[in-house]
């Protein structure tokens, strides 16, 4: 069926959406960095989930660039 257009879910659905993969993204980025350092240490910790968050946001933007290629 080309042409045929799909109804846009609600905002809230959109929003809920976004911020579940945001937070996915942020978790995988998390695991990731905890399990590549060596010691793990309240300062690590705190440094790995303050850089995973802009970077997940940024996996995101990614993939929704590439979703509308």
């Amino acid at each position: 069926m080309r042409g045929t257009v799909r109804p846009r879910p609600p905002r809230a659905r959109r929003a809920a959406r976004a911020a579940g993969e945001t937070a996915l993204w942020w978790a995988v980025l998390t695991g990731l960095w905890l399990v590549l350092i060596q010691t793990v240490d309240r300062l690590e910790l705190v440094v790995g989930t303050a850089a995973a968050l802009p970077v997940a946001c940024a996996a995101r933007a990614a993939r929704l660039a590439a979703a509308h290629r």
